[in-house]
Protein backbone atom coordinates (compact mmCIF):
# COMPACT_ATOMS: atom_id res chain seq x y z
CA UNK A 1 0.00 0.00 0.00
CA UNK A 2 1.09 3.27 -1.13
CA UNK A 3 2.13 5.93 1.61
CA UNK A 4 2.25 9.58 1.90
CA UNK A 5 4.08 11.02 4.95
CA UNK A 6 3.26 14.59 5.92
CA UNK A 7 5.69 16.97 8.37
CA UNK A 8 4.68 20.08 9.37
CA UNK A 9 2.56 20.27 6.39
CA UNK A 10 -0.02 22.98 6.62
CA UNK A 11 -1.76 21.10 3.73
CA UNK A 12 -1.70 17.90 5.20
CA UNK A 13 -5.04 15.79 5.80
CA UNK A 14 -6.66 15.60 9.24
CA UNK A 15 -5.67 12.12 10.75
CA UNK A 16 -8.37 9.69 11.34
CA UNK A 17 -6.62 7.09 13.34
CA UNK A 18 -3.75 6.28 15.38
CA UNK A 19 -1.27 3.13 15.69
CA UNK A 20 1.12 2.30 17.96
CA UNK A 21 4.44 1.51 15.86
CA UNK A 22 8.57 0.83 16.93
CA UNK A 23 11.28 1.40 14.60
CA UNK A 24 14.74 0.05 16.35
CA UNK A 25 18.11 0.69 15.62
CA UNK A 26 20.67 -2.08 15.62
CA UNK A 27 24.35 -1.19 15.41
CA UNK A 28 27.07 -4.01 13.65
CA UNK A 29 30.56 -3.99 15.54
CA UNK A 30 31.94 -1.39 13.49
CA UNK A 31 29.51 1.02 15.08
CA UNK A 32 26.98 1.36 11.68
CA UNK A 33 23.48 1.41 11.90
CA UNK A 34 20.98 -0.37 9.81
CA UNK A 35 18.64 0.79 7.53
CA UNK A 36 15.95 -0.41 5.46
CA UNK A 37 14.92 0.73 2.03
CA UNK A 38 10.88 0.75 1.97
CA UNK A 39 8.73 -0.34 -0.71
CA UNK A 40 5.45 1.79 0.55
CA UNK A 41 7.43 5.27 0.50
CA UNK A 42 10.94 4.76 -1.21
CA UNK A 43 12.44 6.05 1.74
CA UNK A 44 15.14 4.79 3.51
CA UNK A 45 14.49 3.96 7.84
CA UNK A 46 14.91 2.15 10.58
CA UNK A 47 12.79 -1.28 10.74
CA UNK A 48 10.05 -1.19 12.51
CA UNK A 49 6.26 -1.43 11.69
CA UNK A 50 2.53 -1.56 14.24
CA UNK A 51 1.88 -3.32 16.93
CA UNK A 52 -0.39 -6.24 17.57
CA UNK A 53 -2.80 -7.73 19.64
CA UNK A 54 -1.95 -9.59 22.18
CA UNK A 55 2.15 -8.93 22.28
CA UNK A 56 4.48 -6.42 24.01
CA UNK A 57 5.67 -3.67 22.49
CA UNK A 58 9.34 -5.09 22.66
CA UNK A 59 7.80 -8.02 20.87
CA UNK A 60 6.56 -6.34 17.94
CA UNK A 61 9.99 -5.13 17.37
CA UNK A 62 11.97 -7.99 17.80
CA UNK A 63 9.51 -9.52 15.16
CA UNK A 64 9.50 -6.38 12.92
CA UNK A 65 12.84 -6.36 13.07
CA UNK A 66 13.10 -10.30 11.67
CA UNK A 67 10.17 -9.93 9.40
CA UNK A 68 11.81 -7.16 7.42
CA UNK A 69 15.33 -7.62 7.69
CA UNK A 70 16.45 -11.69 9.00
CA UNK A 71 17.65 -10.17 11.88
CA UNK A 72 16.98 -11.75 15.32
CA UNK A 73 17.75 -9.21 17.97
CA UNK A 74 17.00 -8.50 21.81
CA UNK A 75 15.96 -4.58 23.08
CA UNK A 76 18.31 -2.71 24.96
CA UNK A 77 16.97 0.53 25.65
CA UNK A 78 13.95 2.63 24.93
CA UNK A 79 15.24 5.26 22.25
CA UNK A 80 12.48 7.53 22.55
CA UNK A 81 8.78 8.49 21.96
CA UNK A 82 7.50 10.26 19.11
CA UNK A 83 3.74 11.67 18.84
CA UNK A 84 4.05 14.48 16.74
CA UNK A 85 0.71 15.00 15.87
CA UNK A 86 2.10 17.05 12.75
CA UNK A 87 3.39 14.14 11.19
CA UNK A 88 0.90 12.31 9.71
CA UNK A 89 0.97 9.09 7.17
CA UNK A 90 -1.74 9.20 4.61
CA UNK A 91 -2.60 5.55 2.73
CA UNK A 92 -3.81 4.72 -0.54
CA UNK A 93 -7.08 3.45 1.19
CA UNK A 94 -7.82 6.52 2.97
CA UNK A 95 -6.43 5.73 6.53
CA UNK A 96 -4.52 9.07 8.07
CA UNK A 97 -2.17 8.25 10.99
CA UNK A 98 -0.72 10.23 13.40
CA UNK A 99 2.03 9.43 14.15
CA UNK A 100 2.89 7.38 17.59
CA UNK A 101 6.39 5.66 17.54
CA UNK A 102 8.86 4.11 20.40
CA UNK A 103 12.15 3.75 18.89
CA UNK A 104 14.54 1.43 20.51
CA UNK A 105 18.08 -0.07 20.56
CA UNK A 106 18.23 -3.63 19.62
CA UNK A 107 21.22 -5.84 19.85
CA UNK A 108 22.15 -8.17 16.91
CA UNK A 109 22.16 -11.92 18.34
CA UNK A 110 21.77 -13.96 15.23
CA UNK A 111 20.96 -13.88 11.57
CA UNK A 112 22.07 -12.08 8.54
CA UNK A 113 20.66 -9.51 6.74
CA UNK A 114 18.23 -9.48 3.81
CA UNK A 115 15.34 -7.49 2.31
CA UNK A 116 11.70 -9.10 2.55
CA UNK A 117 11.17 -8.39 -1.29
CA UNK A 118 7.40 -6.78 0.74
CA UNK A 119 8.24 -4.13 2.69
CA UNK A 120 11.96 -3.61 2.24
CA UNK A 121 13.58 -4.17 -1.27
CA UNK A 122 16.97 -3.29 0.47
CA UNK A 123 18.49 -3.34 3.80
CA UNK A 124 22.36 -2.06 4.26
CA UNK A 125 24.38 -1.25 7.40
CA UNK A 126 25.44 2.82 6.99
CA UNK A 127 28.12 4.52 8.63
CA UNK A 128 26.90 8.09 9.97
CA UNK A 129 28.88 9.87 7.60
CA UNK A 130 26.73 8.44 5.06
CA UNK A 131 23.64 9.56 6.44
CA UNK A 132 23.23 12.26 4.33
CA UNK A 133 23.45 10.18 0.95
CA UNK A 134 20.39 8.72 1.64
CA UNK A 135 16.77 9.78 1.44
CA UNK A 136 15.50 9.61 4.80
CA UNK A 137 12.62 11.77 6.03
CA UNK A 138 13.06 14.19 8.55
CA UNK A 139 10.96 12.63 11.82
CA UNK A 140 13.16 9.19 11.05
CA UNK A 141 16.37 11.17 10.61
CA UNK A 142 15.71 12.49 14.08
CA UNK A 143 15.33 9.07 15.75
CA UNK A 144 18.56 8.27 13.52
CA UNK A 145 20.28 10.95 15.33
CA UNK A 146 18.88 9.95 19.07
CA UNK A 147 19.64 6.15 18.12
CA UNK A 148 23.37 7.07 17.58
CA UNK A 149 23.85 9.65 21.01
CA UNK A 150 24.18 5.90 22.49
CA UNK A 151 25.76 7.80 25.68
CA UNK A 152 22.34 9.47 26.65
CA UNK A 153 20.74 8.24 29.65
CA UNK A 154 17.15 9.48 29.06
CA UNK A 155 14.83 8.64 26.10
CA UNK A 156 13.33 11.82 23.46
CA UNK A 157 9.71 12.30 24.79
CA UNK A 158 8.13 14.40 21.71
Amino acid sequence: MARIDYFNDPKAPAANSVVPSVTVAIFDDQGRILLIHKVDNDLWALPGGGHDAGESITDTAVREVQEETGLEIEIVRLVGTYTDPRHVMAYDDGEVRQQFSLCFEGRWTGGQPREDGTETKDVRWVSSNALDDLNIHPSMRLRIEHALDRERKTPYLG
